[in-house]
């Protein structure tokens, strides 16, 4: 029986530096669990006893679980690495088998597929032409890597300060090269159907106590085709400005604003007819269409938090939503898993969302190398959402999870686990010597 009692020993004191040793050996691999040997004693049962006099009958391994503490985040320089902070795993397809796994090395392949190291496929919700999150039907991630189109400019939206203490302009007659028949002026630029930028220039002109002229010109030019016979006048060629008056309160906040060029609805003036227009290369310059459009529904010029106090003109704000085509320069991931496509006009789109899942028996999860795991039935259904939401952890970009394996405490593991072999061994070895008296007996 001490045989038999030492050689279950020996067996597990194997294991226990198998599993020690394998977690030394992935002391340095991204996103590994260690593991730990738990072993159970060995009693033998009797008919019809009660056992409480039992002798054991020595150890037997009981299970190898895993340990999912946290490990520690390491910063990289691929924007594409990904450390989870917290609960969850990523979410990989291999030709359709779906893993899971904590090791965070991806970056794209040639179709741009989102993809680890081993070329297994990063799962997440994808994000439709406009850029919004398709939530709840996961595929493959992919980045798409086509130049981003123009897009016309549709609204500016200003915030600006008029002074109240200036003057009328001397000049009756407003001309854009005489800063006299002025007061004060800004440009914003816009964009066509092409991506040509054009500047978009207003000149303010106090009228009287608390009453202004907006004047508009683009590339210089009034905004709109002229009425006259384009066969006669060339489109784009006229210099007269549009024109809006605005009207400020007893306390300086913007009233209305009239006009007999623009629509004004709601406070917000439309320019509705703007033709973007080129200069040719004659001198003087020939102004004509360049073959793009303006917005369909016009430009939008929200003014209405536009004021007039005793200050210096001063734009505080000012924002509009073209903008020019665009390559792609880089990726960002926040820390909900949205992944960010970088444009070189300055513009960024949503390309999807990285996904988590978790379970309700991490240790139940069957381990399959390459620092993956896959569902198993002891490990419950998996629970689908993006990062930061519900139980699963915050995501971090550029970054990877270490190991959590503690070399100190593995390195001392191996010396219990040694002793334990020599203890056993001793035991059998004592065995040994009293079989072999008793064989020497006569």
């Amino acid at each position: 029986m001490s045989f038999n009692i030492g050689l279950s020993g020996l067996r597990a004191a194997t294991n226990d530096l198998n599993v020690t040793g394998n977690n030394i050996a992935n002391a340095g691999t991204a996103g590994f669990k260690q593991s730990r040997a738990e072993f159970a004693d060995v009693y033998a049962a009797s008919v019809m006893g009660s056992g409480k006099n039992a002798q054991g009958g020595g150890v037997l391994l009981g299970s190898v679980s895993q340990q999912f503490n946290q490990g520690n985040v390491s910063y990289t320089q691929n924007a594409l690495d990904l450390a989870v902070n917290g609960n969850g795993f990523f979410v990989t397809s291999n030709n359709g088998e779906i893993g899971y796994t904590r090791a965070g090395y991806f970056g794209t392949d040639k179709d741009g597929f989102i993809v680890n190291n081993f070329n297994q496929k990063l799962q997440g919700y994808s994000a439709d032409a406009d850029g919004n999150v398709k939530n709840g039907l996961m595929s493959d991630l992919q980045i798409q890597t086509a130049s981003q189109a123009p897009k016309p400019s549709s609204k500016i939206d200003q915030v600006f300060n008029l002074n109240s203490t200036d003057k009328v302009p001397a000049s009756a007659a407003f001309d854009p090269s005489d800063p006299t028949s002025y007061n004060s002026s800004t440009s914003t630029n816009i964009f066509d159907s092409q991506g040509n930028s054009h500047a978009l220039t207003q000149y303010f002109v106090k009228t009287g106590a608390n009453t202004w002229d907006m004047k508009v010109l683009v590339d210089g030019r009034n905004p709109a085709t002229p009425t006259a016979d384009a066969a006669a006048v060339p489109p784009v060629t006229g210099t007269e400005p549009y024109s809006a008056a605005l009207t400020f309160s007893e306390s300086g906040q913007l009233l209305s604003s009239t006009s007999g060029d623009f629509t004004v609805t709601d406070g917000i003036i439309n320019l509705t007819d703007w033709k973007p227009a080129a200069a040719s290369n004659d001198v003087p310059p020939v102004w004509s269409g360049n073959g793009a459009k303006a917005s369909a529904d016009g430009i939008a010029l929200d003014l209405r938090q536009a004021s007039q106090y005793a200050n210096a003109f001063a734009v505080n704000s000012v924002s509009q939503n073209g903008y020019t085509t665009g390559e792609l320069a880089g990726l960002e991931i926040d820390d909900a898993g949205v992944v960010f496509a970088r444009y070189t006009n300055g513009e960024s789109k949503v390309q999807g969302q990285v996904v988590l899942a978790n379970f309700a028996n991490v240790q139940g999860l069957t381990p399959v190398g390459k620092t993956g795991w896959a569902q198993s039935s002891t490990s419950g259904e998996p629970v689908i959402g993006g990062p930061s939401s519900g139980t699963l952890g915050a995501l971090q970009a550029g970054a990877l999870e270490d190991s959590n394996v503690e070399l100190s405490d593995q390195l001392v593991n191996l010396i219990v686990a040694q002793r334990n072999y020599q203890a056993n061994a001793k035991t059998i070895e004592t065995e040994s010597a009293i079989t072999q008296t008793i064989i020497n007996l006569r």
